[in-house]
């Protein structure tokens, strides 16, 4: 339909004809390539071979809560374990914005520049409504996440213990097998739980500011008593006096603390992680540290209760999701509950006869 605009009434006015819709989609956009599926033999090949793809979708099957999943990923743990445990592991927490992405940046690098090999397992918290995670700790790690010897792979806590995702051991595992000599596990932040993370490292970092007020205030004494070494971030310009001020106060407050079983006397250092000021310190601390431990024998000891410990939590977890997942508690679960509520039965009682139906099932199978 011609525009009226061009009629003789309008001289002077030319009004073009409009050009067609473009197509929403892309014409040389070409279809997606479907993932390739591996057999648990292939993953443990390429995973030994030091191939990040195959690793990355190896970690996915570990997070997953599909059984089929689950079973795969067992099979392949089990396949990668001679090959791990080579590596020095390092857990890294402090309270929120006190720079850990940052931090873990410049010692990645400091690290990458010595001729090692890093995987960097950050733990994002979930929100507890939604469930869903940001994800975003690659986002604040721009040089470490360009370098093909680092390997960063955020992680949903998903609630679990600690801020720590529920299969991160078992990602050590792998990522250990792949030949990375260093792993990092960065957690949520400061919380009574933090011994998730302290049960699967080596070496337990507690990162803190200066500046902000009384530097001991929140600190919980179970954290200073888990950290083998204290380090204040963002010392410098006007906050170095604050940061050596605060170095100070924390180093008082270790002294009230009884001995560590390992005995090594936690060090307390102050740096910069955006200046990268004071990083080789730290790192000097560390392999101290795993020397010492190592000498007097504490480090593997430390190792064998670890892997005892995650034997029962596991025992634990497989017991909790056999129990819930059961036909006869499902479907008695609600009406139970509701008799809690309405004051019937008392919570330890409908507990004791939830669990009798339980073991009475199993029984019967």
């Amino acid at each position: 339909m011609e525009h009226p605009e061009n009629a003789d009434l309008y001289k002077g006015l030319k009004v073009n004809k409009g050009v067609a819709d473009a197509p929403t989609v892309n014409p040389y956009l070409k279809k997606r390539i479907q993932r390739t599926e591996y057999t648990p033999s292939e993953f443990v090949e390429g995973i030994l071979r030091g191939n990040i793809t195959i690793l990355s979708q190896a970690v996915t099957l570990v997070e997953s809560a599909k059984m089929e999943h689950q079973q795969i990923a067992q099979e392949i743990i089990e396949k990668c374990l001679p090959f791990a445990g080579r590596s020095v592991r390092i857990g890294i927490t402090g309270v929120p914005g006190a720079g850990k992405s940052t931090s873990i940046d410049a010692f990645g690098m400091h690290l990458l520049e010595q001729g090692r090999k890093l995987a960097v397992l950050a733990i994002d918290p979930s929100s507890e409504r939604s469930k869903g995670s940001i994800l975003g700790d690659k986002t604040r790690m721009e040089e470490l996440s360009r370098e093909k010897n680092a390997f960063i792979r955020p992680s949903p806590s998903a609630g679990s213990l600690g801020g720590v995702a529920r299969k991160t051991r078992e990602t050590i595992v792998l990522c250990e097998a792949a030949g990375f000599d260093t792993v990092f596990v960065e957690t949520v932040g400061v919380g009574q739980s933090e011994t998730a993370v302290h049960s699967m490292v080596d070496f337990f970092l507690l990162i803190q500011l200066a500046g902000t007020g009384d530097e001991l205030q929140g600190i919980k004494r179970g954290i200073m008593e888990m950290a083998d070494g204290i380090i204040i971030n963002k010392a410098d310009g006007d906050n170095i006096e604050k940061a050596r001020l605060a170095a100070s106060q924390f180093r008082n407050a270790l002294h009230l603390f009884p001995m560590p079983d390992s005995g090594w006397t936690p060090k307390v250092l102050t740096y910069s992680g955006y200046y990268k000021l004071g990083i080789k310190e730290i790192w000097d601390m560390v392999n101290e540290y795993i020397a010492f431990t190592k000498k007097n024998g504490y480090f593997h000891l430390k190792r064998n209760e670890q892997a005892k410990y995650w034997m029962y939590e596991s025992v634990n977890d497989t017991l909790r999701d056999t129990f819930y997942h059961n036909p006869v508690v499902e479907s008695l679960l609600k009406e139970t509950e509701q008799k809690v509520l309405n004051n019937e039965v008392s919570s330890f009682i409908a507990a004791k006869q939830m669990i009798d139906l339980f073991l009475q099932d199993l029984s019967r199978k």
